[in-house]
């Protein structure tokens, strides 16, 4: 049986075809899921809102703790996009924002008519850097107009510094809408994501560590903010007999059979970070000896959900083996992996905003290097090891 040098693992029959796809984060059920869909399906609440809403909402509210008060709405932008209302965003207005994240952070801020200025990455936990942050606020109000908000991000599972960046934005007076749609499960010092800003941003998309099929939720420590997100997501009607309107809402509600899958999955919530966490490990030390793979550190006090394992390549020293070599090397065995986000400044979309840095753009460097590996919950053993090893025969031929 062949080993690699650096490996306890088996290499055996690594090259044969390999017919199911590994997915980089798939969809993972629980146990009781559809149990909880017979009983919409049986009551008839099918859609749109419904008690499973509620026990949704009250589920989250009881795991996050901090006396927090829950939307569940049909997607994290949506959530982000009312935060950004509730915060009095609006037009030319500018909204400071991470620049190493999924388009959906700054969306919204162009819903609102709003100028996004985008915040370079600190390498040590690769989210918003705190000395860049205050250096955009500064150059706002040298402009003549505060931000009105900053949304940092929790790239990947990994907490930002939630600390210092909410101790600027006292300071100057602005809100934080903290984007944790990657990073349910995640805490700092004990303090869950989600709940250090003004407003968090949580999300159950398809891929991420609980799923609704597709949803989202607003969270907010102001019960007040939270009843006027509900209000405005269910197209703002007004408490009258007659469809009424005094403001422009939106069609943003949770419903009640995505909610019902919420409430399965939220049973099995700590059990997918336990096993997220577990595969970020065995990835860890398994390809610790490879000198060109470095790992997302977890900084601090925090504790991340280790949504994707993601790694930087270091391509100075690989012989011509790069991020973009080892993504096609690992397409080929249908293992899907993905580079990490293009930095917003970087996107056709948003280049023209300004975008605050160091000399050197740490967000543009982890582009260039960063990949994304198989990261799921229902990972099975075999499949874990037949990414690794097909890593370690990547770099060591």
């Amino acid at each position: 049986m062949k080993y690699s040098s650096i490996s306890a693992i088996p290499i055996t029959a690594v090259k044969k075809e390999i017919n199911e796809k590994i997915w980089l984060s798939s969809p993972h059920m629980g146990e009781h899921e559809m149990q909880y869909l017979r009983t919409a399906y049986r009551s008839n609440w099918i859609a749109p809102l419904g008690p499973f809403v509620d026990g949704f909402e009250n589920d989250l509210e009881n795991y996050l703790g901090e006396e927090v008060h829950v939307a569940a709405l049909n997607s994290g932008t949506s959530a982000i996009h009312l935060a950004l209302i509730l915060s009095d965003v609006g037009v030319d207005d500018y909204v400071i924002c991470q620049s190493m994240t999924f388009a959906a952070s700054a969306n919204p801020i162009r819903y609102v008519g709003a100028i996004p200025v985008f915040v370079d990455s600190e390498s040590n936990s690769w989210n918003m850097d705190p000395e860049q942050l205050e250096k955009a606020i500064q150059w706002c109000i040298a402009r003549g107009k505060k931000p009105k908000a900053i949304i940092p991000v929790h790239l990947y599972g990994m907490p930002a510094a939630m600390e210092r960046i909410c101790e600027i934005a006292k300071n100057y007076k602005i809100n934080v809408i903290e984007d944790a749609a990657e990073a349910l499960g995640s805490d700092i010092g004990g303090k869950k994501c989600g709940t250090w800003g003004d407003f968090g941003i949580l999300s159950f998309n398809g891929n991420k560590i609980i799923t609704t099929s597709g949803g989202g939720a607003l969270v907010s420590k102001n019960a007040d903010a939270i009843v006027k997100a509900r209000y405005l997501s269910t197209q703002a009607r007004d408490s009258a007999v007659h469809y009424q309107h005094s403001v422009i809402g939106y069609n943003y509600r949770l419903s009640n059979i995505c909610a019902a899958i919420g409430r399965g999955q939220m049973e099995v919530l700590d059990k997918h970070v336990i096993q997220h966490r577990k595969n970020f490990r065995k990835y860890f030390y398994e390809l610790l000896d490879i000198p060109q793979i470095h790992f997302q550190n977890e900084p601090g006090d925090s504790y991340s959900n280790r949504w994707l394992t993601s790694i930087i390549i270091d391509d100075s020293i690989n012989n011509g083996k790069s991020r973009h070599t080892l993504y096609e090397h690992l397409a080929v065995l249908n293992i899907e992996s993905r580079p990490v986000w293009k930095p917003l400044h970087m996107q056709p979309v948003f280049e023209s905003y300004p975008f605050f840095s160091n000399e050197v753009s740490v967000s543009e460097q982890f582009f260039k290097q960063g990949l994304c590996l198989p990261s799921g919950s229902n990972l099975a053993e075999e499949q874990t090891d037949f990414v690794i090893n097909e890593i370690k025969e990547h770099f060591l031929l």
